[in-house]
């Protein structure tokens, strides 16, 4: 598939001296150097993984199978949410979904109030509140008495958004908003996790934000962010993580498509159709609408990785060593990470999978190693 497409691939595909020629000499530069830099040396000696760091059963061995398994046959809770619809400050409007405390849950009595905890979850791209660690975090955040959302980004929640615009993985103003809106109308603990491109966006924006950041949340998390853009792009772009991306690709399509009723110069919708990787997608439709000039500028200004130095928000930033979506060499090292930042790498759990116990296994590790870090302050 990436033979027959040379000119559209991501640069870094562009080893072979015929794709070279087609592209620009800076782009060649960049995604070379990510191909050719060493493997991280951090990991299991220096990221110091907790007692309770994840590890896969032996019965499912590798990324793709501990990627697979929690979104396909792992078991998963029931969940029962209602529905809120917020406009957007420029006329748009978002989807949210929420949990309230099970009836003799643990902390009930103490949380029916505004002073309840809150958790915001942001899911990732082409998420919502159906998928799998959604709904494992929402019944655990139920199940212990607080209270719990999932923001449907801009065309998540099942209707096609107002605007041209959707969503993208470096939307830290959005993020701002909607968490200042939060924290507006409540007084309690506001605990928030993004997951993938939710992840992205969240880090972004609590490195953006500083010390600001504390007025507005309490703790913050991150699921397998791809802290590094430009580098989940190639890594999506060939082999077996196409499968991934015609998943991803067959649903932004038929946005796209629909969209296009009401916007017909949204975009060139035949080369949109043909579009075979997220970085083709993205230089023809997530970029332009969204203010970049191109897909490169796109994915080097929305990368996450630049902005954790300066987080002061205590975050943990939670990423398995064998994620197929992000290859370890670009996982953040702790010099790259402020001293607020909990940086959690085990081997082992695919991109967002992290399941545990006998065949076919649950979800329930994550949402507890989220809680247990959003208990602690």
């Amino acid at each position: 598939m990436v033979a027959r497409n040379r000119s559209q691939v991501p640069p870094a595909l562009a080893s072979r001296p015929a794709i070279a020629a087609r592209t620009r000499s800076g782009k060649i530069a960049r995604f070379r150097e990510l191909l050719s830099s060493p493997p991280s040396r951090m990991s299991a000696a220096d990221a110091k993984p907790p007692a309770e760091a994840y590890r896969a059963p032996r019965w499912l061995p590798g990324g793709h199978a501990q990627t697979i398994q929690a979104t396909s046959w792992a078991k998963r809770p029931l969940v029962t949410y209602w529905r809120d619809r917020w406009e957007t400050p420029d006329f748009d409007f978002i989807d949210l979904d929420w949990v309230e405390p099970f009836a003799g849950a643990v902390e009930l009595k103490l949380n029916q109030t505004d002073d309840a905890p809150l958790v915001v979850l942001f899911h990732g791209l082409e998420g919502d509140s159906s998928s799998q660690y959604a709904v494992g975090l929402m019944h655990a955040v139920a199940a212990r008495g607080w209270r719990g959302v999932v923001v449907h980004f801009r065309g998540c929640g099942g209707e096609i958004n107002r605007l041209p615009r959707a969503y993208h993985s470096g939307d830290s103003a959005e993020i701002d908003w909607i968490l200042r809106r939060f924290r507006s109308t409540r007084a309690g603990p506001i605990y928030v996790a993004g997951v993938s491109l939710g992840g992205n966006a969240l880090l972004k924006w609590l490195g953006e934000q500083g010390e600001r950041a504390n007025s507005v949340v309490t703790r913050a998390a991150s699921v397998c962010a791809p802290v590094d853009l430009p580098a989940c792009a190639i890594a999506l772009a060939h082999g077996f993580n196409l499968i991934y991306t015609r998943r991803f690709l067959t649903t932004l399509k038929a946005k796209a498509t629909a969209k296009m009723k009401r916007y017909p110069a949204l975009c060139d919708r035949s080369r949109m159709l043909a579009a075979r990787t997220l970085y083709e997608f993205d230089d023809l439709v997530t970029a332009p609408l969204h203010g970049f000039k191109g897909v490169d500028d796109y994915y080097t200004r929305s990368s996450s990785k630049p902005f954790l130095k300066t987080i002061v928000t205590p975050t943990l930033v939670l990423n398995a060593r064998n994620d197929p979506f992000l290859p370890e060499r670009f996982l953040p090292t702790p010099q790259e990470v402020s001293a607020n930042v909990t940086l959690e790498l085990p081997a082992t759990g695919g991109h967002v999978g992290f399941v545990s116990g006998g065949f076919p296994g649950n979800i329930e590790w994550l949402p507890q190693r989220l809680l247990r870090f959003f208990s602690m302050g």
